[in-house]
């Protein structure tokens, strides 16, 4: 039997911060949300569980009145739940927490609904599926890392297009159709073959800020879709 192919409406671009350009950081939000962006997306590394430092709530609350677009939150931090309050008040409509983070995931993600707040559930490359499946219930996304986190610019896991789909049949067979963001290395290549494999955010980083023209560049991401 012949499986159906993929549903491609619907797609998300969430532009990654972390490639653009720092001291212009509003007129860059101001380019993507031209351009065509839906979501903005925020990574916030504490240089513990990940080998990085990026930035706080401060920048959030700096860019929330300068743009109308929903803030994406990924927290590669470790412990997460004391700043899960700090991230919701300074404007965030999603933030995902690593399923690698902290011993009371489940809790964790009530906290982050209890503030109004999407809860995302996220997955580095070397963990297993099923780390996440008694949280599927309550996760309002997925957030699946195609690369180690801690850097931009690297290069796509290929195995991570089967782990894609073995989450969307998870998904399936939960009777959920929750979004599945994919984070590393997208560009209009992968960006389809992740698409193919369920996934429905595609979250890109250098691929779109070190293009010479970002609507062009989140239209391609889009077009993945196409």
């Amino acid at each position: 039997m012949t499986s159906a192919p993929p549903d491609r409406s619907g797609i998300i671009v969430a532009p990654s911060l972390l490639a653009a350009d720092f001291s212009r950081a509003a007129e860059e939000v101001a380019a993507i949300e031209v351009g065509g962006a839906d979501w903005l997306h925020l990574d916030i590394m504490d240089g513990h569980f990940v080998p990085n430092l990026s930035f706080g709530p401060q920048l959030l609350r700096a860019l929330r009145p300068r743009t109308t677009l929903p803030f994406d939150v990924h927290l590669m931090i470790a412990p997460v739940d004391p700043y899960l309050a700090a991230f919701a008040e300074a404007g965030a409509q999603h933030i995902h927490l690593h399923i690698e983070a902290g011993p009371h995931t489940h809790r964790s993600l009530q906290t982050v609904k209890s503030l109004g707040v999407a809860a995302g559930i996220a997955i580095n490359p070397a963990t297993p599926v099923e780390a996440i499946a008694e949280v599927l219930e309550i996760a309002d996304m997925v957030l699946v890392m195609t690369v180690n986190p801690g850097f931009g610019g690297q290069k796509f896991i290929e195995t991570m297009l089967p782990k894609i789909a073995r989450i969307r049949a998870m998904l399936t067979e939960r009777g959920r159709d929750s979004p599945i963001g994919v984070d590393g290395g997208i560009d209009s290549l992968t960006a389809r073959r992740c698409i193919d494999a369920g996934a429905t955010v595609m979250i890109g980083g250098t691929s779109i800020f070190a293009a010479p023209d970002y609507g062009h560049a989140i239209a391609s991401l889009r077009a993945g879709a196409g």
